[in-house]
């Protein structure tokens, strides 16, 4: 069984294409459960945000399921696996770990440093969870690579500068108008990344009217940040007198079409009004842009400075690589050591019950040996067994440990007859999630 990583991204994939992967709750269900039924992916976790869908599996075999990962993709894409392969990025093994720790610490995300990610994985994380479709080899991966993406965050000062996908659109806004502080900024949407914006929103000090399709939703944000709320149906008279709108709801269609925002910039004079689409797929008709004194800041915009930086530091960002690279090397050395266990729990399995019929035959052999005598033979063999042992048991382990492909587990069970795939995996089941991340992933 190995680790494997397929999917697209911001780096390789337009955000046209993006937008044929977004998923809601119930596509990412069913398409962990179609993961794990196919013939060589036994767990599964889909991470889907607004700039990437992978998913991370156990696999059987790499070729087979680099093409039921593929498949599962196309499908959700509405396209062929042939269509699709020329965006799609393969991640294996060590590789596997090291790119998912990455993505955890905002390494590899639109903006360099942003935490949102982090979030996110929790909540993809809990959801594999609570389907059952990550067990003994993903639980481990999972839960290092959110303690990694906390530890960056909190050892570098790679988001020191509080740089986001939201931060980085609202500098856009502020280079075409000026600064947003008193402006009044309609952010449509009530969700993660609707409440970050309208918090930052609300830092700069602009005059914020959340929107949303639920108007608790809506009157819960707005209360938490001093705002306030506006029905959706309103849109069309709260967008005459905004500044800026920001949309990012998660709908399925588009929420603001040319037409309304056309009718909001006739009566505006000479005012501009910047549209900040931050949803995926898209929530804004991107034919605004084409309207007099409209500017469009989107996904496709902001995809222009894919992987900046920004103002994090280089220094943070090699100290963030560095971090990962060693915690990959870790995760490696737990995971080749934890492979090879339930192989030594068996050989000693076997062993015990060599030595019990051996002990039962002498028995049956000696019958009038004394008590005494007999377990104090026991004894004896049972020691001499140990020795024997202590040393292939322990020298298997560490080699195990080492870097390299020999498969030492293997190695030992042709050695020693042991015919324990069975055992392997009952001795192996036992695995818990840590309780910390439990809360976590909720």
């Amino acid at each position: 069984m190995s680790l494997l990583a397929v999917g697209i991204s911001h780096r390789t994939a337009p955000v046209a294409l993006l937008e044929q992967f977004a998923m809601g709750a119930a596509d990412r269900i069913k398409a962990l459960h179609e993961l794990v039924e196919s013939d060589h992916v036994s767990e599964a976790l889909v991470l889907a945000t607004c700039n990437r869908v992978e998913v991370f599996a156990e696999v059987e075999k790499f070729h087979g399921g680099v093409s039921d990962v593929s498949r599962v993709l196309a499908r959700q894409a509405g396209a062929t696996v042939e269509e699709l392969s020329p965006y799609v990025t393969v991640h294996y093994e060590d590789q596997a770990v090291g790119h998912l720790f990455s993505v955890a610490a905002g390494l590899d995300s639109m903006v360099v440093g942003e935490t949102q990610v982090l979030g996110q994985l929790r909540a993809a994380y809990g959801l594999a969870r609570d389907e059952g479709t990550v067990g003994r080899a993903l639980h481990p991966v999972a839960q290092r690579a959110l303690r990694v993406g906390k530890r960056v965050h909190t050892e570098t000062g790679i988001d020191r500068a509080g740089a986001s996908l939201v931060s980085v659109a609202l500098a856009r806004a502020e280079d075409r108008i000026g600064s947003l502080r008193g402006r009044p900024v309609l952010v449509v949407g009530a969700g993660s990344m609707g409440a970050l914006a309208a918090t930052t929103l609300a830092r700069r000090e602009a005059a914020v009217v959340v929107s949303s399709r639920t108007d608790a939703s809506a009157a819960r944000l707005a209360g938490s940040i001093g705002g306030r709320a506006a029905p959706l149906a309103d849109l069309s008279a709260e967008l005459a007198v905004a500044d800026v709108l920001v949309t990012c709801t998660g709908a399925s269609g588009l929420v603001v079409g040319t037409e309304v925002v056309a009718a909001a910039m006739a009566g505006r004079s000479a005012r501009p009004l910047v549209v900040v689409d931050l949803a995926l797929p898209r929530d804004v008709d991107p034919g605004v842009a084409a309207l007099p004194g409209v500017h469009l800041v989107d996904l496709a915009l902001l995809q222009g400075d894919r992987g900046s930086a920004g103002p994090v530091a280089a220094d943070d960002i090699t100290a963030a690589h560095a971090l990962v690279e060693e915690e990959t090397a870790l995760l490696r050395t737990e995971r080749q050591a934890a492979a090879v266990a339930p192989t030594v729990s068996a050989l000693r399995s076997q062993a015990a019950d060599v030595v019990d019929a051996e002990l039962l035959r002498l028995s049956t052999r000696l019958p009038d040996l004394d008590a005494r005598a007999r377990a104090e033979i026991a004894r004896t063999v049972r020691r001499v067994v140990d020795k024997l042992l202590h040393e292939p048991t322990v020298r298997v382990k560490e080699l195990a440990s080492t870097p390299g492909d020999t498969d030492y587990a293997g190695a030992l069970r042709a050695l020693f007859g042991l015919g324990i795939d069975a055992r392997v995996d009952e001795l192996a089941e036992a695995v818990t999630v840590d309780p910390e991340l439990r809360g976590e992933a909720s």
